[in-house]
């Protein structure tokens, strides 16, 4: 993870339990535990949203090109026809 080994937890978590006491600790997991859910959601939901705009930008490049053609090839088809 972070480096930390099972002795350096054990003492993060002892000295966490008497900092805020047991009765507060699995309090303070559960909201942490839902900050970081909430997090993840909000970041997902930006990538998500960034995706679809290179995505729109990307069909309307092709439309434009589909566009340009058929442009082409109905000047080819007024050229012969002349």
């Amino acid at each position: 993870m972070f480096g930390l080994g099972t002795q350096e937890l054990i003492i993060i978590l002892v000295i966490a339990l008497l900092i805020f006491g047991p009765k507060k600790l699995p309090e303070l997991a559960r909201s942490t535990g839902k900050a970081i859910n909430e997090f993840r959601k909000a970041s997902s939901g930006l990538l998500d949203e960034e995706e679809e705009k290179k995505e729109k930008k990307e069909s309307k490049k092709e439309e434009t090109a589909l566009k340009s053609e058929k442009e082409e090839s109905v000047e080819k088809i007024k050229v012969k026809e002349q």
